[in-house]
């Protein structure tokens, strides 16, 4: 017989049992994506007039190859060796851009940019296309330190993604560092679509000398995603996916700055089948993240995070419903008690009401920054989170883990380290069960 759980586990509304240890699930094949199918007839960008010297515009020589390699029916674009300054560019089916070795492909800087800080362009872009690559082991750099600013001093500013690409099938972004981009780095809503070996970096947004915003490394929505070896560090989620998003691996990642790996806050229709495995994180300042709200939520459900390893995090677990909502009533998510999550009103379900069912995390280990808490589970007074497994999960925080408006958790084999007399877990609203070694 285990021996009783020590008060000081717990406070709050809570029902508590004892629990066998629960299996884990496996990952399904069929999260695997299709790969593109490229002919492999040479394009070199230099051969339509384009100058790698860092001062001349190659927008013009750069298309001009993407068209000719299209119209002979697909190919790979080389940008060799050298700085090769651009503007906005549109692929095509059937296009590798293929950045070698010791190229750059920069974006105009803000000045000389196309539309300004009025319409610009994507820089990289392409709709309903398939078959298409960026890859190669060069640099895309999106001089984006003058766009940053804008974000906080000019409502009105829009900035350019670096990539984007919509409603797309079968896309390989592979082993390219991408640079500060004025803003998102990677934007796909596309279906088949594999992010491998690519490194993304702009400085933390709490820099001190050039803050970024918005900065998101790998934005994927749609169906069979795979983000596989890449090292991460920006000023704003990490990867995140929306709504309409399914069988998805992220997999053997680094990541340093930025919010995380997140899911929403958009996730209207469904995420489902979402599997994270393997990855660490250092310094970031959430380490797995499910956000929405009642304005924009949907079903979020058979989601699995294990054998990953974080240190210095913000906050290793965040879930929550009421991403907008939350700071009005409340002041900020690391300091909300269960007594406080109690008085939280509850609304009329709807199409667009947040539901999180069938998350699980298993062989998790952090180190949370001081004064911040251990994780958050905050589910709606009218849509409980249900079904949690947290299992094999070692964190220690000065603040205990927040359980609030959650059915069914079941905590298996945890360790939860507070200081003397700080609890582990704070909760309202909630029935969890635990099995401890």
């Amino acid at each position: 017989m285990k021996q009783p759980v020590p008060c000081r586990w717990f406070a709050g509304v809570i029902r508590l049992t004892l629990v066998a240890a629960a299996a884990l699930p496996t990952i399904r094949a069929d999260v695997i994506p299709d790969q593109p199918v490229i002919p492999n007839h040479l394009f070199n960008v230099k051969d339509h007039g384009a100058v790698g010297d860092g001062v001349a515009t190659n927008t013009t020589v750069i298309q001009a190859t993407i068209n000719a390699a299209s119209a002979a029916g697909g190919g790979l674009v080389e940008i060799p060796a050298g700085i090769y300054l651009c503007g906005p560019l549109q692929l095509a089916s059937q296009i590798n851009l293929r950045v070698d070795q010791g190229a750059t492909l920069r974006m105009l800087p803000l000045k000389q940019y196309p539309g300004g800080i009025k319409d610009p362009k994507t820089f990289i872009s392409g709709e309903k296309l398939h078959d298409i690559a960026i890859s190669g082991r060069g640099t895309i750099d999106g001089q984006g330190a003058d766009w940053w600013p804008y974000a906080k001093t000019d409502a009105s500013a829009v900035r350019p993604r670096m990539i984007h690409l919509g409603g797309c099938d079968r896309v390989l972004i592979e082993n390219v560092t991408l640079l500060n981009s004025p803003m998102f780095h990677i934007g796909i809503r596309s279906d088949n679509v594999t992010v491998r070996g690519v490194t993304v970096r702009a400085p933390a947004s709490t820099d001190p000398v050039t803050p970024s915003h918005n900065t998101d490394a790998c934005d994927v929505s749609g169906n069979h995603i795979l983000v596989q070896n890449c090292d991460i560090s920006v000023g704003d989620d990490d990867f995140t996916c929306g709504g309409h998003t399914s069988n998805v691996l992220i997999a053997h990642c680094s990541y340093g700055n930025g919010h995380g790996l997140s899911i929403g806050s958009y996730t209207q229709g469904w995420v489902s089948n979402l599997t994270v495995i393997d990855c660490t994180f250092s310094n970031t300042d959430t380490g797995i993240r499910i956000k929405s709200d009642r304005d924009r939520g949907g079903f979020v459900h058979d989601v699995t995070y294990r054998d990953l390893r974080m240190t210095n995090v913000g906050t290793p677990i965040e879930i929550y419903g009421a991403y907008h909502r939350l700071a009005k009533p409340f002041k900020d998510l690391n300091d909300l008690t269960g007594n406080e999550a109690a008085t939280f009103p509850a609304k009329t379900v709807t199409s667009l009401t947040p539901f999180y069912q069938n998350l699980m995390f298993s062989n998790i280990t952090a180190t949370v920054r001081p004064g911040h808490r251990a994780g958050l589970i905050f589910g709606l007074p009218e849509a409980s989170v249900t079904n949690v497994l947290l299992q094999n999960v070692s964190i220690t925080a000065d603040k205990p883990f927040g359980i609030f408006y959650a059915q069914g958790v079941r905590v298996v084999d945890c360790k939860i380290t507070t200081p003397a007399g700080v609890n582990i877990f704070d909760t309202t609203r909630a029935q969890v069960s635990v099995r401890s070694q």
